[in-house]
């Protein structure tokens, strides 16, 4: 299976085919043939922006960097990206944190509607998005994240791809195969992906498939990290007056994978229906009515080593947005009304059942934002949210109970630009987060990240109080693009260890004769404060086609008013390389130090730092068809030992070695 699937890549690679286009359906720009401030973010605002045009800074990431850096999950795909980093508890479970903040303060969605798992109940638990049928993912703080609720604290990362196509494709046919083999888990993956135009219908469908076996580590082999996976969509849309369209599309996702230096394993399923639709509205005030809307049924069963069911976890959610585009306004240049409707029922059967007993969340919201330009030098970006968040479940107590909560939340960006080189940002926000199921209802045992976790159901409204100043240098060959920020919390909401271990019945002593680490939720004051940047510095020739130095950096220093330090905190980061660019060939390398992270939390223990030396080669070795694609990836080149400090197996599970991957890609318009 393995042989037949790359030999037949690399055969379709000598195919006289089409014209070529690194992104099928749209007219995207290719990899070496635009600026990056060039490129249109679609999460950071509801109309059209550059990377450059917001108060905070957004980051985008392409397909090709996708499958470049594996395509495993979304956190992968985002390592790169200057103040994210990912949680690494398992291969099929990784999650985004955005300076120093995950789970229920970072909201993942795909095409604006929520990811729909419950991977924010459990660090073992993954995200049923595949990155590989995703055209960008874009990471968006500052005031653009109150339109998609107040859990994006942190941040949105968003997955779009164009399994509802939104435009019409340019051609009548388009297409898309990858593959790609690696050597530190003996890993094969392929994905595939068509869009076809028929009259007014724009028509789409991919798919994708990931072997893994368990991975190398610098001194052996990490035992039950595998990962088996496929999946598939299928979708389609009707366009008609103008820029209005209707579209929809269904999605499968199934995964099998094992928990690191556990004898246990988790299948998933998930079945998704989305739809996307616009209706333009004319050309007065009203200028465009969006509806999204998602629908998810899934389900994971926690599998022990004999092949028996432990627990079974499931979630049926519902997520829908509609959102009134408006021209502009006298002084107020473009302005959005939205309304929010999520519905969530979670459930578990089984050993861990008591871990959580089943809850609905069920909240509506209702938000503001728009853009106004005072003067030309001037770019204002004010958005409001107002949310009715209500949370049913049984806490320890056995009383089950009903919380409602009112979070208001409120932003105000500026961007000034200084000259024709600089500019300025500045992001002032409040925003209120109501507290999650599992911070109130908490109750038990939870074998993946060994914890026993009690929830307080009296818990109140976090509240996330924040500045950021952001500078951007265009010079030249000269990029700068540099943040810094504080935020202060009131009513802080975290998982703070104890010191005890306790028994599945929930007997509880002080050390570690027990197998599970004792963890209550609380709250209290905590701020998080830190710097990240990023550089570029063209060396010779021009942004496509020539040589250049890129540098990276991020520090994130998060503390609790007792004095502690909040747990689970990734360590700064520094690195640096070069990136070559041409036609045929693209070469890069870039060499990171990750310091030690010597300020855990409470009963939490330190990581030591590492260095990280990545590096890639890419040909396109036909003069008309530059987008088939051959690449040589290399990742951890130094074999050192990663150990991830945000993750509860820290301890006991080290990241991936040695890694070099081979991958095909081929495209055709």
């Amino acid at each position: 299976m393995r042989s037949f699937l790359i030999s037949g890549v690399a055969a379709a690679a000598l195919l006289p085919l089409p014209a070529f286009a690194q992104d099928s359906g749209a007219a995207q720009p290719t990899t070496n043939s635009a600026p990056p401030d060039t490129e249109i973010v679609v999460t950071a605002s509801p109309f059209a922006h550059g990377l450059a045009d917001t108060p905070a800074i957004t980051a985008k990431v392409d397909s090709k960097k996708i499958l470049e850096s594996g395509g495993s999950s979304i956190a992968s795909s985002l390592a790169d990206v200057p103040g994210v980093s990912a949680t690494g508890f398992a291969a099929g479970a990784s999650r985004p944190i955005i300076r120093g903040m995950d789970f229920n303060r970072v909201r993942i969605l795909e095409n604006g509607t929520s990811s729909s798992d419950v991977a924010d109940i459990g660090p073992d638990h993954g995200v049923p998005i595949d990155p590989l049928s995703a055209r960008s993912i874009e990471v968006v703080r500052g005031a653009a994240t109150l339109r998609y609720g107040s859990q994006a604290i942190g941040g949105v990362v968003n997955a779009i791809n164009d399994r509802v196509p939104m435009a019409l494709p340019t051609k009548p046919f388009s297409g898309e195969l990858t593959g790609s083999e690696d050597t530190a888990a003996d890993t094969l993956q392929g994905s595939a992906l068509v869009d076809a135009a028929l009259g007014n219908f724009a028509l789409h469908a991919d798919g994708f498939i990931r072997d893994t076996d368990d991975y190398d580590i610098p001194h052996g082999v990490e035992p039950n990290s595998f990962f088996r996976g496929h999946g598939a969509s299928l979708g389609g849309s009707y366009f008609f007056g103008g820029d209005s369209h209707v579209g929809a599309a269904i999605e499968q996702y199934n995964a099998k994978y094992g928990i690191p230096q556990e004898d246990s394993h988790i299948v998933m399923r998930q079945t998704k229906a989305l739809t996307r639709s616009v209706f333009d509205l004319g050309s007065g005030v009203l200028k465009s009515l969006n509806l999204d809307g998602s629908y998810a049924d899934y389900k994971h069963d926690e599998v022990e080593g004999d092949g028996t069911v432990a627990t079974t976890f499931l979630n049926k959610e519902w997520d829908g947005r509609a959102e009134l585009l408006f021209n502009r306004l006298a002084f107020i240049e473009n302005s959005a009304l939205g309304f929010e409707y999520q519905h969530r029922d979670f459930s578990a059967v089984g050993e861990d059942a008591s871990y959580l007993f089943p809850t609905t969340t069920e909240s509506e919201a209702g938000y503001i934002f728009t853009e106004i330009q005072p003067a030309m030098p001037f770019h204002l970006e004010v958005s409001g949210r107002v949310e009715h968040v209500q949370v049913q479940g049984t806490p320890a107590s056995d009383v089950p109970t009903t919380r409602n909560f009112t979070p208001v939340s409120g932003a105000i960006g500026a961007l000034v630009n200084i000259g024709p080189s600089v500019k300025l940002g500045l992001t002032a926000s409040s925003t209120g987060r109501a507290p999650a199921m599992t911070e109130l209802f908490a109750r038990g045992g939870h074998d993946g990240p060994g914890t026993f976790e009690t929830g307080d159901p009296t818990l109140d409204i976090e509240r996330a109080n924040s500045l950021e100043g952001t500078f951007r240098v265009r010079t030249g060959g000269f990029h700068f693009d540099g943040s810094i920020y504080s935020t202060w919390f009131h009513n802080y909401i975290y998982g703070a260890l104890t010191g005890r271990t306790c028994d599945d019945d929930g007997d509880c002593v002080p050390g570690d004769s027990e197998e599970l680490r004792e963890l209550d939720y609380g709250q209290q004051g905590a701020h998080f404060r830190g710097v990240e940047g990023e550089a570029s510095l063209l060396l010779t020739g021009n942004e496509r086609r020539g040589l250049t130095a890129r540098f990276i950096g991020d520090y994130t220093r998060a503390t609790l008013d007792d004095g502690d330090n909040v747990p689970r905190i990734p360590p700064y980061r520094i690195g640096g390389g070069l990136d070559w660019q041409s036609d045929p060939f693209d070469a890069n390398f870039m060499l990171s130090y990750f310091g030690k992270q010597n300020k855990p939390g409470a009963y939490d223990t330190p990581t030591p730092g590492y260095v990280s030396l990545n590096a890639g080669l890419a040909w396109r070795p036909f003069e008309n068809n530059r987008n088939i694609e051959f690449a040589l990836v290399g990742q951890n080149l130094t074999n050192d030992v990663q150990r991830d400090a945000s993750a509860f197996n820290k301890d006991d599970v080290v990241m991936p070695g040695r890694n070099v991957r081979f991958v095909v890609k081929i495209a055709t318009r």
